[in-house]
């Protein structure tokens, strides 16, 4: 990639042509002044590059640029957002609410992590991709409503020293921002110039309510944290307002509405072409000494092609690495005769995510143990399909689709001796012993996040009832180590999950991932090729 330290700022003091750099030694390593010490640190990157500076070259640079406005359209989100910036300022009428979309974040020395905004930043803008680092969504109180304002920086001019010169933002380097009248037009809000953030933020603060998305940018929490202690705020109370803010934000994202449910679609359907990649990918990934690695990177190279990439960490995990849930290193073989549990999720450009699981024999056939435990899961994850679809006849539970996974749980391990206790014991609170086996839970809500609404209230998650427009995964598993003593030596190593994405709706509910193949049969079909 280009040197982004090539840059045309002015040149330091301390090395230029006419004084050298003093070689490092251990005598100069203990001198400063020798060494040159005097320039400051920051400015040491620098010195590697050649950076033009003439009053010449900024002239020219400056000139002849076409900088006609850029054409902007409506974003797809744009017609849903104002009904969920709405429901925010109904809940804190007369309060100021600042919600930061978050800043870059250095991935090592001068180079970035690619930006991903926060999810509520997203969810209130319609905003999509790698937009809009350091911007801030404000809802400022006016009457019994909110103005509100998206505060970002806007394009700068050819003119501008940023322009050629700022290696993080400058449009010479990382390509055009929206203007203010473009990022207007795309998301449908008033815009203005983030320099001018801060005050606002701070205005009257002693005399008004301000709440804030924490943890999204420090800066912004900086800000605000100081302006609090200056008018001798409560800290606890305010620290409180702050959260209250995030639960109302995330249970906002419970109910989906037809905009999200049409992103989690095509994320799934990327997903999809990911899976079939994998699929094809079996054969050289048991060739390869890191035949995990190789499956990983074929379900990315759809999910990144595609979409905006991946939703989460791919874990692709062969044998016993299965049984480790969270198996992400992906750096292990790929083996005839194993199983290979991939979890992976494709994000489209709107920022939504799939979250999907299949598990798949390696040699195309499960043997006769890995088909029993197979199917055990397969009708763990039918039975919580089956509860979640009765909420069209009675009030049911986000809680119930885990209970009805865990039963089948529980009395096939009970069947296959492996309880200490019978399966009704084992399924008491004051028992769980089946969870040995499988101590994550079956569902969790699925969105802009993997883990969606996750500062939600309990009563507004496990223990609500499932309502349409709900999107969760039902995702059972069973686990048994290689090092397990107390499992028979012929299950050891064997990991199985089968996850699915879940939309209720009016009449029941819908697999959005039903285009998988699921059923064992379906399964060695889709890795023998038919």
């Amino acid at each position: 990639m280009t040197d982004p330290q090539g840059t045309a700022s002015a040149p330091t003091s301390a090395q230029t042509p006419e004084t050298p750099a003093t070689p490092l030694t251990p005598e100069t390593a203990q001198a400063p002044e020798a060494s040159g010490a005097a320039q400051p640190l920051a400015d040491r990157v620098n010195n590697r590059s050649h950076r033009p500076s003439s009053e010449a070259f900024r002239d020219f640079v400056a000139s002849g640029w076409d900088r006609t406005p850029l054409d902007a359209t409506a974003l797809d989100a744009a017609g849903f957002t104002p009904a969920r910036r709405e429901a925010v300022s109904r809940a804190f009428p007369g309060e100021r609410l600042v919600i930061p979309a978050g800043s870059l974040k250095v991935r090592s020395n001068d180079t970035d992590y690619r930006f991903r905004a926060h999810s509520a930043f997203i969810h209130l803008t319609g905003l999509e991709t790698d937009s809009e680092p350091d911007a801030v969504l404000v809802f400022e109180p006016e009457d019994d409503t909110h103005t509100v304002t998206l505060y970002f920086r806007p394009r700068a001019g050819a003119d501008t020293e940023e322009f050629f010169s700022d290696s993080r933002y400058g449009e010479y380097w990382v390509g055009p921002r929206a203007d203010l009248e473009a990022m207007r037009t795309m998301t449908g809000i008033a815009t203005a110039d983030s320099s001018t953030v801060d005050d606002v933020i701070t205005k009257d603060l002693g005399a008004i309510s301000v709440r804030l998305v924490r943890q999204a940018d420090a800066r912004v929490d900086s800000v605000i944290d100081l302006a609090r202690s200056q008018v001798q705020a409560d800290m606890e109370i305010s620290l409180a307002g702050d959260a209250e803010l995030a639960q109302t934000l995330s249970e906002l994202r419970l109910i989906k509405d037809d905009h999200e449910i049409s992103a989690l679609r095509e994320a799934v359907a990327i997903t999809r072409a990911g899976f079939d990649n994998v699929v094809r990918s079996l054969p050289d990934a048991v060739a390869h000494r890191r035949g995990e690695r190789v499956i990983e990177t074929a379900f990315e190279t759809a999910a990144r092609t595609d979409g905006n990439g991946v939703g989460y960490d791919t874990i692709a995990a062969a044998g016993d690495h299965a049984c480790t849930l969270h198996w992400i290193r992906n750096d292990g073989q790929v083996r005839e005769g194993d199983l290979v549990l991939v979890d992976a999720g494709a994000e489209a450009d709107s920022l939504y995510t799939a979250d999907i699981t299949r598990t798949l024999p390696v040699s195309g056939t499960f043997t006769d143990v890995q088909a029993k435990i197979y199917d055990t899961v397969l009708e763990a994850a039918d039975a919580a399909f089956a509860v979640a679809a009765e909420h069209v006849d009675r009030p049911v539970r986000f809680r119930e689709v885990h209970e009805a996974a865990m039963e089948v749980i529980a009395t096939r391990l009970d069947e296959f001796g492996l309880l200490p206790v019978p399966a009704a014991e084992a399924l008491s609170p004051e028992g769980q012993q089946h969870r040995r086996w499988m101590v994550h839970g079956t569902s969790h809500h699925l969105g802009l996040d993997v883990h969606d609404c996750a500062q939600a209230r309990a009563e507004m998650y496990l223990d609500a009832h499932l309502e349409p427009g709900m999107v969760f995964t039902i995702e059972p598993g069973l686990y048994f180590k290689a090092d397990d003593l107390l499992v028979p030596e012929e299950y050891r190593g064997i990991g199985v999950r089968i996850e699915d994405d879940v939309l209720v709706t009016e009449d029941g509910v819908e697999n959005l991932s039903a285009g998988f193949p699921r059923t064992r049969a379906e399964v060695e079909a889709w890795v023998q090729g038919r």
